[in-house]
């Protein structure tokens, strides 16, 4: 006789987290109408259907239970960065894959600016709202310091500085954009907002994520003071200059920079 299929991976996980958004689901409104001092996980259990055992097999705390997506998202993140194309510039990785935590609230806006009023409201909330932030802002910092040599990590070297206030740059423009998008009902262009947001902090890290040699520290600087920076390399009897700008620098800021190189060399 033949044995029965088992579940696909991809159809288990889809069900585990139904399971945890309808638990999420029921502690939202319970909270909402109890208060979430006076809500229960037995009362989350019972709402939601389940025994006790499934709630805490889902969920560690009654707290944890209004964010149901952020381990599944993590991991939607943490495949953004591994599959990585080499010629993309580590910074603009990251931007795309903090992209993944936007989809996740967009997915269900009426749940998230619920979700945001009662973060608000309750400080226990709050908290366990930061502390899953900071887990995407540690897997960034990770990635981005993975994109400098060996030698970066040296003491006095401010690559791992670099990539650690890039990293939390991606994710404070992303919260602040998703923050301005909840409190306005979640209504409006968020993706467009988000490029703007992006935009700015692509700006000031240029060369984050980037080999920190000489051409890697003028890009940084260029990126940072807005001014166009040339690095001089010498090899085989002749000079490169290599130019390194923002894409607004003026036309004329950047020629007269390349000139002065030049007469110097």
């Amino acid at each position: 006789m033949s044995q029965p299929a088992k579940p696909s991976r991809s159809n288990s996980s889809t069900q585990r987290l139904k399971m945890r958004r309808d638990i999420a689901a029921a502690a939202m409104e319970l909270f909402a109408t109890k208060g979430y001092e006076a809500t229960t996980v037995d009362e989350i259990a019972a709402a939601a259907g389940v025994a006790r055992r499934t709630f805490f097999r889902h969920f560690r705390s009654k707290e944890e239970a209004i964010f149901p997506d952020h381990d599944d998202t993590l991991e939607r993140v943490k495949a953004v960065l591994d599959a990585a194309p080499p010629h993309e510039y580590p910074l603009d990785t990251v931007c795309r894959g903090i992209r993944e935590v936007m989809r996740m609230y967009a997915a269900q806006p009426a749940v998230s600016v619920e979700r945001y009023r009662l973060t608000r409201e309750v400080p226990t909330l709050r908290e366990r709202e930061i502390a899953s932030v900071s887990r995407y802002e540690r897997l960034f910092t990770r990635y981005l310091l993975g994109h400098f040599d060996e030698g970066a990590h040296q003491d006095g070297d401010d690559g791992p500085l670099l990539a650690e206030v890039a990293a939390s740059a991606v994710v404070t423009a992303h919260n602040h954009v998703l923050r301005r998008w909840l409190r306005a009902g979640a209504e409006g262009d968020v993706e467009g907002q988000l490029d703007r947001a992006f935009a700015v902090v692509r700006a000031r890290f240029t060369g984050v994520g980037q080999p920190q040699g000489p051409a890697g520290l003028a890009a940084v600087e260029a990126g940072a003071a807005g001014a166009p920076a040339v690095v001089t390399a010498g090899g085989g009897g002749s000079d490169v200059l290599v130019a390194v700008a923002r894409t607004d620098a003026p036309l004329s800021e950047v020629m007269r920079t390349i000139e002065k190189a030049l007469k110097k060399s």
